[in-house]
């Protein structure tokens, strides 16, 4: 009861002070990379972000995370876009992931910060482009925007000296993976889990991935549920496939499990067994794209970012009209 009178009481504020406002979307920005509209599941994840940044010695992707949410924020509101997706926070999550990848593969200089700011313009652009093209599909445009703006200025960086690649996968031709898998030691097993959580933001901690827990906790129960869930799945299935443990142990086979897992367990459909089940599939699904993803991007040398989430939840979110009843949609 206490929660919902702080709430009205932080939106009544929102609705009637415009500075208060542009902050309460920002928030909102930051918690739609995991579909929650809510500001203080936005305040949380900045807390973890910059807790994880500082931890991991590169404040730059705190402070880019921050910069790119709140100029894709302004561009929209500049562009008089929809209200009720901009209050959402629904421009700004794609200039948030901007915001945190450029700083992480590229070097700190002032041409990385004015890409952030080019990339997470373009983000929102591209959000509204996407978001027409798929409306045919009844999906919506996810983290795409991100990925495909991302995409492009890291293989660009390896044409400009301006903006040069300091931890980009080494680009090399695919082959097949022969090294054993190592002994998993039980004692890691709940702290790669929550690794995985994290990864959504490109860090790799487990104190970062329980804030972000907690963070969706607030906002919903659910949420938090299927994220740890769809992270311990991802864990199993790369494990049980054999494969590489350094990836594993670091959570970059779960993070886009972690998103579809939130996408059909509790975003785009109601829990219940059978989504559940659904959600099952997509996740195992989503580990499988992740590998194939690697493959072939290695010779590109640019990462997967959050592709896996987005084709495997594009392909689930389809039919979902049709396989899952009304009440539960």
């Amino acid at each position: 009861m206490e929660k919902t009178i702080n709430q009205n009481a932080w939106n009544k504020l929102a609705s009637e002070n415009i500075a208060i406002q542009f902050i309460d979307i920002v928030l909102r920005g930051c918690a739609q990379v995991m579909f929650q509209n809510n500001a203080l599941t936005g305040l949380l994840f900045f807390i973890a972000i910059f807790i994880g940044a500082f931890l991991e010695g590169m404040p730059q992707v705190a402070l880019g995370c921050l910069l790119g949410t709140v100029v894709a924020t302004l561009t929209a509101y500049i562009s008089k876009l929809d209200t009720e997706s901009l209050r959402s926070g629904l421009y700004g999550y794609n200039g948030c992931l901007v915001g945190v990848a450029l700083p992480t593969f590229l070097e700190n200089t002032p041409f990385v910060w004015l890409t952030i700011v080019l990339g997470s313009i373009v983000s929102v652009i591209a959000t509204i482009s996407l978001m027409d093209f798929l409306k045919n599909w009844k999906v919506a445009a996810l983290t795409a925007p991100f990925v495909l703006v991302s995409w492009i200025i890291l293989l660009a960086s390896y044409n400009f000296l301006g903006i040069e690649g300091v931890a980009l996968p080494t680009p090399a031709l695919p082959k097949q993976l022969i090294e054993p898998i190592g002994s998993i030691p039980h004692s890691d097993l709940i702290a790669d889990i929550f690794r995985g959580v994290s990864e959504v933001f490109l860090l790799s901690s487990m104190v970062v991935g329980i804030i972000f827990v907690i963070g969706l906790a607030v906002s919903s129960m659910w949420a938090a549920i299927f994220a740890v869930f769809g992270s311990l799945l991802a864990f199993i299935v790369a494990t049980f496939l054999k494969g590489d443990f350094a990836s594993i142990h670091t959570g970059l086979y779960s993070f886009s499990a972690v998103l579809t897992a939130i996408a059909l367990g509790s975003t785009f459909n109601k829990p219940s067994y059978r989504v559940v089940v659904y959600a099952i599939v997509g996740v195992i699904f989503t580990v499988f794209v992740q590998g194939a993803l690697d493959i072939i991007l290695e010779p590109f040398g640019i990462p997967t970012l959050t592709m896996p989430f987005v084709l495997a939840s594009w392909l689930f979110l389809v039919p979902n009209q049709d396989i899952m009843p009304k009440h539960r949609q």
